[in-house]
């Protein structure tokens, strides 16, 4: 795709179609769409702690997460700390989902503008226990990340915008009906300003695609290197538009660095020069770190569409894809919150990562699952394997974590059903 220029660039060839609108901006409207400040006079939550780890930074906590959060926005050590948050929420699927025992996991009924508050209600909180160097990914699919994106425009600003990220969920669809195969979810990436934590995400190099991308070798020093232009869109009138080696960057360009520098690289042998004196510079693969991750990911299809070790809970997503967005906007030790947190794959991989985490779920099943985890492991799925591979693979299992490393906590009116989870554990927490 071409790169734009600035707007004061056009020539007057055709209409030039402005805004008259002091603010660009676009809001949805619905009914019962309340304002932020009631929302965030939400009333919090009361928690009582049900059982107490030696880890008291990592939080696992049963309840509706609205007043949960609201309890967090007079938590000093929580509120404005948050470093990194993840959440896969509902999709306004209007289903019911179990997990692979048939056990009642969650209800996602909600839909229209009743789902679009549940979220946007959530977001406003979030945004308020965000740090102001930190990031939000939120994981939906096509029937309601188009909406979303508006409501986080609004929410976190459009100018924090940072990526509309496309997984493949999934292996391909052998559908009968007129449509393409839907194999596609979507994360929606935002910060909290303009200054955030990134830890930059890249594939390594195979030798393969090394040598089709750096083709020449540098003689005297054998290093492999690609050719690049050396100027950019866009003219400019200080140093960069200025004459170097005698010749004035193309019409509409400007260099990429000043005359001095670009004499310094040339002075080291980080120019080309081809036959007809057009310079191009040199990137070496040995200073390349890798391939930089882009916004279509083929990689981290769910759990339950690879050959790995799951927990048997509905949309259970890929723990890689969990791995690559936490080291990509955290730092170790840095807090972790996902308020949708299932079967607890942003907590596991937060503590394999040395991160401090929170997860939060109004789900038994969940906490269940989360206990399970923390406690045995993950287990290989029992369709890709033999009764006697898995019998030996679960008696083989060891514990990924201690289940001292967290403190449980539930909402006041918690339900009898979590007493029955924490029977079913009390022993294995000792």
């Amino acid at each position: 795709m071409a790169a734009g220029v600035s707007k004061t660039k056009w020539n007057g060839n055709g209409s030039l179609m402005e805004t008259s609108q002091k603010s660009s901006d676009i809001f949805l409207s619905y009914e019962g769409k309340r304002d932020e400040k009631t929302i965030l006079e939400t009333e919090p939550a009361i928690m009582k702690v049900l059982w107490q780890g030696d880890n008291q930074e990592n939080h696992l906590i049963y309840g509706d997460n609205l007043p949960v959060l609201a309890a967090f926005l007079q938590n000093d050590e929580i509120c404005g700390k948050v470093r990194l948050i993840y959440i896969d929420p509902p999709y306004a699927t209007n289903s019911v989902f179990q997990s692979r025992s048939q056990t009642d996991a969650y209800a996602d009924l909600l839909s229209g503008s009743h789902y679009l508050e549940f979220i946007r209600e959530r977001l406003i909180l979030l945004r308020e226990l965000l740090a102001s160097d930190g990031s939000i990914y939120l994981h939906l699919d096509e029937n309601m990340a188009f909406h979303i994106k508006v409501i986080m425009d609004e929410v976190f600003g459009r100018a924090n915008f940072r990526n509309w990220i496309t997984r493949k969920k999934c292996n391909p669809k052998n559908y009968t009906r007129k449509t393409y195969g839907n194999t596609s979810d979507y994360i929606l990436f935002y910060t909290k300003t303009n200054n955030y934590v990134w830890n930059r995400a890249v594939e390594q190099w195979t030798d393969e695609r090394a040598a089709k991308e750096y083709i020449y070798t540098e003689a005297g020093t054998g290093r492999r290197f690609k050719k690049v232009p050396i100027h950019a869109p866009g003219v400019r009138n200080g140093e960069t538009g200025k004459v170097w080696q005698g010749m004035l960057p193309p019409p509409g360009k400007h260099w990429q660095f000043t005359p001095k520098t670009l004499d310094e690289m040339n002075a080291r042998g980080e120019i080309y020069w081809s036959a007809n004196g057009n310079p191009r510079r040199k990137i070496y693969l040995d200073e390349s770190a890798g391939v930089p991750i882009q916004d279509i990911w083929l990689d981290y299809k769910d759990a339950h569409n690879q050959n790995i070790k799951i927990t048997g809970y509905p949309t259970e997503k890929n723990a890689n894809l969990l791995t690559r967005i936490i080291e990509a906007s955290s730092n170790p030790t840095d807090p972790v919150l996902d308020s949708f947190c299932g079967s607890g794959t942003t907590l596991d991989v937060a503590s394999q990562l040395n991160r401090r985490w929170i997860g939060i779920d109004n789900s038994p099943e969940a906490i269940s699952t989360v206990l399970r985890r923390f406690a045995t492991g993950t287990k290989a799925m029992g369709d890709f394997v033999s009764e006697r591979r898995k019998q030996k693979q679960q008696s083989e299992s060891l514990p990924l974590f201690q289940i001292n490393n967290f403190a449980l906590s539930a909402t006041e009116h918690y339900s009898s059903e979590l007493s029955d989870v924490l029977a079913e554990w009390k022993g294995r927490m000792g």
